[in-house]
């Protein structure tokens, strides 16, 4: 048998895999390319799956169950080392499973190095990855169903109130704010739909990929995946160890919660300024300036929407990483965890003080219907009118808007005007017309499935209450 230690001549690298190399790995090396500062909080799920392929190892015959069962003990006791803060990670060993495998082999021998019998670094990180993107979409989905309860209880507890609705930042239409609120209701519920799909495409077992061209040991991926709840194994071990599609698809959902936590979070600015005062958020979730006393900041929402900025670019980068990668594994692929754990702490985060923020905020419920009054909010009801007096809403558009310029000229409202002042535009135009032209009358006559009448919005709330559990 040869001798397989090395020569006075001959300097080891030390490395689990430095057999072929003759020198220690220079430090700057080791300082630059590890990913343990980051990727240890993956331990839980490669002592997971690390733990599915010890016992598919046995039930093959590639080791046995003594040596399971070694294996899986000392795994247990690494778990629980590292949970409690006790165990000591290692630069040099360059990552999570390399610093699992050697202090395994160190704690049980000769058992622990044949863990690594079948697979490699390149289908182990992947199912990693996956397995704890499962986890955290389960959390993301829990948080998410916390600020749609938040918008509810909100629209609820204001049911009635009646806001101006704008586009391009102009009074448009008088709307309910529970119609405003339970709108939020509907985007957060998309983002959650989007987290269920992808875990289709995540949700695929990668392990027995091997390195790139899968295994000449008798494996049974079937085994594992069913062990680790897997509903299927990947048809091609080249594209499982190239794929980083799910961990795209996934910060691609962060992205558009944080866009939607942002577009938020500009209206509650909005609303909490002095020029709008239609939201008073509680002091303990503002702060003061350092210089002006008077000064209560919504720093809460402008941090949310700051944050949008650093999700997105989680996206970007890695969207930059893969698009020049050739097939199967290449070393820039580590760039991927840290992009995908700070999109989630920052997603996180947000959704957690978002849930805070609207148990904490209060509107303001008179000043939301005083700003209803100016900007001839009315004026499409006035159209509709016509329209169902039989003019055709090219004309009626045409009519209102003559009514309109009117009103700007002698600076006052639609519903000041008086009947033989209307009538001088339509003689279609009769008493009837005020119910109309008052606020009320507007938000109530919008009636069409998914407006903000009310009959309409009390059947979206009861729905949004049934969905989430809200007594």
């Amino acid at each position: 048998m040869a001798d397989l230690t090395c020569s006075p001549e001959r300097k080891c690298s030390g490395k689990l895999w430095g057999g072929r190399f003759a020198e220690q790995t220079a430090a700057s090396v080791e300082s630059f390319s590890e990913s343990i500062s980051y990727d240890w909080r993956l331990y839980r799920h490669d002592i997971i799956g690390s733990k599915a392929h010890a016992k598919m190892l046995a039930k093959q015959g590639l080791i046995n169950e003594a040596e399971r069962d070694a294996i899986l003990a000392g795994l247990s006791e690494i778990e629980a080392e590292i949970r409690d803060g006790r165990f000591q990670f290692r630069i040099e060993l360059e990552d999570i499973h390399m610093n699992i495998e050697q202090a395994l082999t160190d704690k049980i021998g000769a058992a622990g190095a044949k863990l690594h019998t079948a697979r490699s670094r390149n289908d182990q990180v992947a199912l990693d990855i996956r397995l704890y993107l499962r986890d955290e979409a389960a959390c993301l989905d829990t948080l998410l169903t916390d600020v749609q309860r938040g918008f509810v209880r909100q629209a609820r507890a204001n049911f009635g109130a009646i806001m101006p609705g704008y586009t391009h930042m102009q009074r448009a239409q008088p709307v309910l704010l529970s119609h405003h609120l339970l709108a939020y209701m509907e985007m957060f519920g998309r983002d959650r739909e989007r987290l269920a799909d992808g875990l289709k495409r995540l949700n695929i077992l990668p392990l027995g990929s091997a390195a790139l061209a899968g295994t000449g040991l008798p494996i049974d991926r079937e085994f594992v995946a069913q062990e680790l709840g897997f509903p299927a194994v990947s048809a091609n071990s080249m594209d499982s160890t190239a794929d980083r599609d799910f961990a795209l698809e996934f910060l691609f959902c962060l992205s558009l919660i944080q866009l939607h936590l942002s577009r938020m979070a500009e209206e509650f600015v909005l609303w909490s300024s002095k020029e709008f005062g239609f939201l008073k958020i509680g002091d303990q979730y503002c702060t003061g300036s350092s210089i002006m006393p008077q000064k209560k900041n919504p720093d809460l929402p402008e941090l949310i929407r700051g944050k949008s900025g650093r999700v997105v670019g989680s996206l970007m980068s890695l969207l930059m990483t893969m698009k020049g990668l050739p097939m199967t594994y290449n070393r820039d692929m580590q760039e991927d965890k840290e992009q995908l754990f700070d999109a989630l702490d920052t997603v996180k985060a947000s959704l957690s003080i978002t849930a805070e923020l609207l148990a904490h905020s209060s509107f303001d419920c008179a000043k939301m219907q005083a700003a209803t009054h100016g900007g001839f909010m009315t004026a499409t009801d006035l159209a509709d009118y016509l329209v169902k007096k039989n003019l055709p809403f090219r004309q009626a558009h045409r009519v209102v808007g003559e009514i309109v310029a009117l009103c700007q000229e002698r600076e006052i409202e639609l519903d000041e005007l008086r009947l033989d002042e209307l009538r001088r535009f339509s003689d279609l135009i009769d008493e009837d017309v005020f119910a109309v032209l008052s606020v009320e009358g507007s938000v109530n006559s919008r009636i069409s499935t998914g407006g903000t009448a009310g009959v309409k919005v009390a059947k979206a709330l009861a729905r949004a209450e049934q969905q989430l559990g809200i007594a």
